[in-house]
């Protein structure tokens, strides 16, 4: 009864590491703590079969690094691809836009015509001001303002 007890304490434990892990990487979204959650879940599934401890962190130590080694690379390429390969609002990540409201310095936002849409903008460096009709560069896109520069 107490190997038993064990065994689920182990699958349980392995079980919150994976949810965790996994809700770590969704809420992230850097890449890093997937690899670990797919170790942990193969782990709880060995725990709950009823393997040992030391399978259970071999399968953790071997799929983690396996995930690393395979999806991370993939990942890594998908975040760094060219402007002309990149969807939604990465795609705007370089592309040129009109000042259609005064942009001023600090928090204030004005607005900007890219891709033929007006969009909410700010000045990527704090206290650069940027007036009606000048051109400026999109830097990023934090939610559904371009922060942009000259």
């Amino acid at each position: 009864m107490a190997d038993t007890l064990a065994v689920m304490d182990a699958w349980v434990i392995w079980l919150i590491a994976a949810v965790a892990l996994a809700v770590g990487e969704i809420a992230t979204t850097s890449f890093f703590l997937g690899p670990f959650a797919i170790g942990a879940s193969a782990a709880t599934i060995a725990s709950l079969a009823g393997a040992g401890e030391p399978i259970a962190w071999l399968l953790f130590t071997v799929l983690t690094a396996a995930s690393f080694a395979i999806v991370r690379p993939v990942a890594r390429r998908h975040l760094r691809q060219p402007p002309h390969v990149r969807t939604g609002t990465a795609a705007l990540i370089g592309r040129a836009a009109i000042v259609e409201q005064r942009i001023s310095g600090g928090a204030s936002s004005g607005t900007v015509k890219l891709e033929g849409e007006i969009w909410t903008a700010r000045a990527f460096d704090e206290g650069r001001e940027f007036e009606p009709g000048s051109r400026v560069q999109v830097i990023e896109i934090q939610g559904a303002t371009a922060l942009v520069s000259d």
